[in-house]
């Protein structure tokens, strides 16, 4: 599997991922649960472009989730085709905050859409914190890729 990974701009972040046989279904498509996994892959991969490691958070008694996505199909991908799937955090006043996630084609059609909405978990009182993108900035070796 070829993979690159590459900065698009301050806070959107993309990865470029080759889709694997054995990901797809019986109609020759990337099976539904894989999207959630290359969009899985390329937060995680900002995240390490902006110098936070799950370690990191771990060790801060904090744990992102996911409260919420949407994605819509657009075009289909196929085995052996190359994704590039984007990532951008939108930052929020409150507990949560947004992720908009496009996996687009190389010839620039978009297969697909995700919306999200996250959080910071504080590990031992298992509740959400106040203010997560206070966590993330001090966390950050790099905001900017954040947004920060």
């Amino acid at each position: 599997m070829a993979e690159q990974q590459s900065e698009s701009g301050a806070g959107v972040y993309s990865v470029g991922i080759t889709v694997r046989g054995y990901e797809t279904d019986t109609q020759g498509h990337l099976n539904q649960a894989v999207y959630l996994q290359y969009a899985e892959h390329a937060r995680w991969s900002m995240l390490m472009a902006a110098g936070i490691r799950q370690a990191d958070l771990i060790e801060k008694g904090v744990g992102p989730v996911a409260l919420e996505n949407t994605l819509r199909y657009r075009s289909e991908l196929r085995a052996g085709e190359e994704v590039s799937v984007s990532c951008r955090f939108l930052w929020g006043e409150r507990k949560t905050f947004r992720i908009e996630q496009v996996f687009t084609k190389p010839d620039g059609t978009v297969a697909a859409e995700l919306t999200g909405v996250g959080g910071l978990l504080d590990l031992k009182e298992r509740r959400m914190v106040d203010d997560p993108k206070e966590y993330f900035r001090a966390l950050a070796t790099d905001a900017r890729v954040l947004d920060l």
